[in-house]
């Protein structure tokens, strides 16, 4: 597989009433409460997840955020 491949995000749609909503899976999995980490954690990584976490929190601190590493 070549390296450009390798950074292509995946889409995912999702239809409503409304009509139809693409998201990268990225953004659909945050919708979801669920954040993840691949590789190791730097930086640049730890401060995404915890704004990510911070987010979640932020917009229901009662309800469970599935963390994968």
């Amino acid at each position: 597989m070549n390296e450009r491949a390798l950074n292509l995000i995946p889409i995912v749609v999702e239809q409503t009433a409304r009509g139809e909503r693409s998201y990268d899976i990225y953004s659909r999995l945050l919708k979801e409460r669920v954040v993840f980490a691949v590789g190791p954690v730097e930086d640049y990584m730890a401060n995404v997840i915890v704004a990510q976490l911070l987010f979640l929190e932020s917009e229901n601190p009662e309800k469970d955020i599935a963390l994968y590493i």
